[in-house]
């Protein structure tokens, strides 16, 4: 827990280095000694000058609909890639077609468009956000037992001394979920879990999100056998998916120490000044949102029998989920009946009754109601760009910018073209199907192994979805965490350059050899 004899001062939240950043004189923000003008209302606390996940997103939505007025719309020819499963673009095919400008009303329908096309009906993301509401029902029954507070006093009692190696164990388990099955969506059934342990250990909100968001996606970086990012690219490349994979191996194993040592040092240092967080002016209403039956001195940390059949029910859930998605091809609607069943039976196993059970679900669904929000208006960015039709035109000129390129300025611009589309196409399966079949035969006049344009396309994509926002993933995660998007990009962006650099290394010494 945090240092009682010490209490912290909070830093200005300008501090560009959320590791060595120095504090400076202010009010106590302690979980004992709240300022006396603290307000009885964490969510008030935890405002910031910086506009919201939904004023960015839809200002986002707004730059990409003026972009489909400057550049001019195309096309590639498509056809069916049996291997791939989807259509892909054919190379020399790019042609200049009629413009489709996004307009007032496209961007007004563009967040009603990123659940669901309202001509055709398709889903697009209908499905995530179904599931987040689904989860946030499921976590609100579970919160009506009390056995989650109460697992997190035992469990920091057994781990007492000992939290710090919660970090690097959870970071690989993340990694091991991104490098083999894309681990992604499927993140965010943890934060809510994470977060207030990490808080109970005495570190900060960003501590569980980075475990979460960095531990998966380093996984993603470095994926070795991810279905949706390598498997689907090497596809589209016209190479075997094992090709290459002794260097994405480095990527991660490599990108895995970084990361967690990163990780670790933050965390140590908030734990010992919690000043140093990035978040400390959020503080206190931090913990009053995640530690809230701490914070009116409950201190029993006894499981009754009720409380450990809801855990182990509750651990169950997630196996099966993991199971469901990594091996049978489980996708929203399935996991979200199985959070949906799983708190129907938890609320009979400790016969909560139906009003609070459906109470307690409904209430749940309600807190995370802003995070299904945040998820269409996501994909509201990417619909525009595709009615717009200007993807095919950002690849064309990408695909020109390539040719004639020696082998390490070749590598290292491919991997800075799939940097910048990975924040219109946030999709690692999207963008490998829409790229890799134009990009990578390029390798062959470079000298250079269409394996490592796969890499470097997927670490590329790996990289940027640790900030991007136009990924449900990215501005999900910090709503349930109730961290600010500029908060997290201060405390990311040193990991970021470690990270490029160390990514520029490795595929630059692989074209070499």
């Amino acid at each position: 827990m945090n240092n009682k004899n010490n209490p912290p001062k909070t830093p200005s939240d300008d501090s560009s280095d959320p590791v060595n950043s120095s504090p400076t004189g202010s009010p106590d923000l302690s979980p004992n000694n709240s300022p006396n003008n603290s307000s009885d209302n964490p969510e008030h606390d935890l405002a910031t000058r910086f506009p919201t996940a939904y004023t960015i997103l839809f200002l986002l939505i707004i730059f990409v609909a003026a972009l489909t007025w400057i550049i001019p719309a195309g096309q590639y020819d498509r056809v069916m890639n049996e291997e791939v499963g989807r259509e892909v673009a054919v190379p020399g095919t790019y042609k200049v077609v009629e413009a489709n400008p996004q307009g007032f009303v496209d961007i007004m329908l563009a967040p009603t468009a990123g659940f669901y096309d309202p001509d055709s009906y398709v889903a697009n993301a209908i499905d995530v956000a179904l599931f987040v509401i689904f989860l946030g029902g499921f976590l609100g029954v579970m919160n009506a037992t009390g056995a989650i507070d109460t697992g997190i006093r035992s469990a920091m009692r057994h781990l007492k001394g000992h939290e710090i190696w919660m970090i690097p164990i959870l970071m690989t388990l993340f990694a091991i979920g991104g490098t083999t099955y894309g681990m992604a969506e499927e993140t965010l059934a943890f934060y809510a879990i994470l977060i207030p342990v990490m808080m109970a250990a005495g570190y900060d909100a960003v501590t569980g999100v980075a475990i979460i968001l960095v531990g998966s996606g380093i996984g993603v970086l470095g994926s070795t056998i991810n279905p949706f990012a390598t498997v689907i690219a090497a596809n589209a490349a016209g190479i075997p998916f094992t090709d290459g994979i002794v260097v994405r191996f480095i990527l991660l194993i490599g990108g895995l120490l970084i990361c967690t040592a990163y990780v670790m040092r933050y965390a140590i240092r908030v734990k010992a000044d919690p000043s140093r967080s990035v978040v400390a002016k959020q503080w206190d209403a931090h913990r009053r949102l995640f530690l809230s039956k701490q914070s009116e001195g409950v201190d029993d940390s006894t499981l009754n029998k009720t409380q450990i059949v809801a855990l182990l029910i509750f651990a169950a859930t997630f196996v099966f989920m993991i199971w469901g998605v990594s091996s049978q091809g489980w996708w929203m609607a399935r996991m979200g009946a199985l959070f949906f069943g799983s708190a129907i039976v938890i609320g009979i196993v400790a016969r909560l009754g139906e009003k609070k059970l459906t109470g307690s679900f409904v209430d749940g669904a309600r807190d995370l109601l802003g995070v299904a929000l945040v998820v269409g208006l996501a994909r509201g960015i990417v619909v525009i760009m595709d009615q717009g039709m200007i993807a095919d035109t950002i690849l064309h000129s990408a695909e020109n910018s390539l040719g004639g390129l020696p082998e390490l300025a070749f590598i290292n611009l491919m991997f800075w073209i799939e940097v910048g589309m990975s924040f219109f196409v946030p999709s690692s399966s999207g963008l490998a199907v829409l790229s890799m079949p134009i990009l990578a035969p390029l390798a062959d006049f470079a000298n250079v192994g269409r394996d490592l344009v796969v890499t470097a396309f997927q670490s590329a994509n790996g990289l940027v979805n640790l900030i991007n926002p136009t990924f449900a993933v990215v501005v999900g995660g910090l709503a349930i965490a109730r961290v600010s998007y500029d908060r997290w990009l201060v405390f990311i962006w040193p990991l970021l350059l470690i990270l490029t650099i160390f990514i520029s290394v490795v595929i630059s010494a692989a074209a070499l050899l």
